[in-house]
């Protein structure tokens, strides 16, 4: 029985209130619909992976068109707004590794099947939270074709990144106008920044008109791509990775298979576009030619990428010489990590862009851009510009209050003042962010990986940045820095990182809470 016959058996009367599933139901529908393009690249490529794609496909959209039919919008509690987010995510990205699993992506000689498994959870992972660390090491070169791993598998690879940029649950916001002014708490949740930032009234036509945003912004990647020397495929791969500053490429050395200076200026200006808060770009494109002007954050992100990117080349010239190589992979690599996109130009080991080789000064620069990240309201990672700047005002204040202690000194950004609630959320999310960076290196180096590998590792999954430093470097991939279970740990880091952090942690708070509900409390003896 199809969809279509299930559909009229379930009147609106008989619906489930389920928002939880109702809204993960249309999260993979839309996914679904993104994975027909990929059966058609893959027939017509004569890859090896139609049949699995197409079964993905299958049920992505049959079960999400069950989910969609069978349940309907309910009441809408805090609790409500973290689990429909987070456990969309988590659902899409297990199912987003099917591809992998049935076309045999991950096979290798004398490998076991749950290690398969484990490392196609870890690609999905990677791909849907915007990460772009890898597992696969054999991907195919530029014109070459490899049927294990066909054009269709890698096309989704790349889709999956571009769904996790501007969000699926904000995709599913543009469909959903009944959620309301409730659609705020899904648009925070989901996105990494401080705030939901309305572009009109109405949060489903804000979602709608970042999403279109988005789409433009992809196309005209594209574009650039494409004039600037790539093909038409490897034009949209690489848009779709650029947008969403994921970093995932069709080839093992990524933006450095093309060897080309004109390619890596488009991809860097591709990128620091997209490591900017997309309301600007809305506004600008709406008639505000000065709005990324008068946005402190955006001044001072441009001014973390030029101090980045000058400490990161200064150090090349230092230890290798004047050169326009050093130049040329310092400002690139700078670009790819400060907006943690994670493209690496290097043209194989021991070339001037293998990070992993540079002296530890450029090295910690970059550790610290990976870290600090781009603007809210981007497709970046990593903890955002705003977060630190208000940080560093707290700060600074209790400077000023130690030697002022009668004082009344409101935090302030610009001339609006910053609440108490605000400075204290973003506190709490920066230490949870360092707990859960220290959690993961520590469980990584119990697993044995080095310390430099463990630690940059951790912070790249949790900043969504993709390389490390170490043995998991650009021109490495995770199977090389990180045993099974240290990679599945760091697959769940990704997701918690690409998330409002607390929506996550709180999915997890609620179940652990009722089972300590479920224990009998000891009777007090005194």
């Amino acid at each position: 029985m199809t969809i279509a016959q299930v559909a009229p058996l379930i009147e609106p009367s008989r619906r489930i209130e389920s928002t939880i599933a109702h809204i993960i139901g249309l999260g993979l529908l839309f996914v679904g619909i993104g994975l027909v393009p990929c059966v058609v690249i893959e027939a017509a490529t004569g890859g090896n992976g139609v049949a699995a794609l197409s079964i993905t496909a299958a049920i992505f959209l049959i079960s999400g068109g069950i989910l969609r039919r069978a349940t309907q919008i309910g009441r809408v509690r805090a609790t409500t707004v973290f689990s429909a987010v987070a456990l969309t995510w988590i659902v899409v990205s297990f199912l987003g590794a099917l591809p992998f699993i049935l076309a045999g992506t991950m096979d290798q000689p004398g490998q076991a099947f749950i290690v398969e498994v484990s490392n196609a959870v870890f690609e999905a992972a990677s791909g849907f939270s915007c990460t772009g660390s890898t597992v696969i090491s054999d991907l195919p070169d530029v014109g070459e074709s490899d049927p294990r791993i066909g054009y269709g598998i890698l096309f989704w690879r790349q889709l999956t990144q571009w769904y996790g940029g501007m969000g699926i649950v904000l995709l599913v916001l543009a469909v959903l106008p009944v959620l309301g002014v409730r659609a705020v708490g899904f648009m925070a949740a989901e996105s990494p920044g401080v705030s939901a930032d309305r572009l009109v009234p109405r949060m489903s036509e804000t979602a709608r008109r970042l999403w279109l945003v988005y789409v433009g912004v992809t196309a005209a990647i594209a574009v650039s791509f494409l004039v600037t020397g790539m093909t038409l495929y490897d034009a949209v791969s690489h848009s779709l990775t650029t947008a969403a500053t994921g970093g995932f490429s069709p080839y093992n050395d990524s933006v450095g298979e093309f060897s080309s200076i004109p390619i890596e200026i488009a991809a860097i200006m591709g990128m620091l576009v997209c490591g900017a808060n997309f309301a600007l770009h809305y506004r600008f494109i709406a008639g505000d030619r000065r709005v990324h002007l008068r946005d402190s954050e955006f001044r001072w992100y441009i001014a973390f990428f030029g101090a980045i990117s000058i400490l990161v080349v200064g150090a090349l010239w230092i230890d290798t010489g004047l050169s326009g190589s050093s130049l040329r992979a310092g400002v690139f690599n700078s670009t790819s990590l400060v907006t943690s996109t994670g493209f690496g130009n290097a043209t194989g080991g021991g070339s001037p862009g293998d990070i992993t080789l540079w002296i530890p000064a450029a090295q910690i620069a970059l550790l610290v851009a990976m870290v600090v990240g781009a603007c809210t309201g981007s497709t970046s990672g990593g903890i955002k510009i705003i977060r630190f700047r208000v940080l560093g005002s707290q700060a600074r204040l209790a400077v000023k209050a130690a030697r002022h202690p009668r004082a009344v000194l409101p935090l302030k950004m610009g001339p609006n003042v910053v609440p108490e609630r605000t400075v204290e959320h973003i506190t709490g999310f920066i230490v949870v962010w360092l707990v859960l960076v220290g959690f993961g290196t520590a469980f990584a180096s119990v697993s044995g990986t080095d310390i430099i590998t463990a630690v940059s590792g951790t912070i790249s999954a949790m900043g969504n940045m993709g390389p490390s430093l170490g043995a998991a470097g650009p021109t490495s991939t995770f199977v090389d820095g990180f045993d099974t279970p240290s990679r599945l740990v760091l697959a769940s880091l990704m997701i918690v990182g690409r998330l409002e952090l607390f929506a996550v942690l709180l999915l997890f708070a609620r179940p652990f809470r009722q089972l300590q509900g479920l224990n009998p409390r000891r009777p007090n003896r005194h």
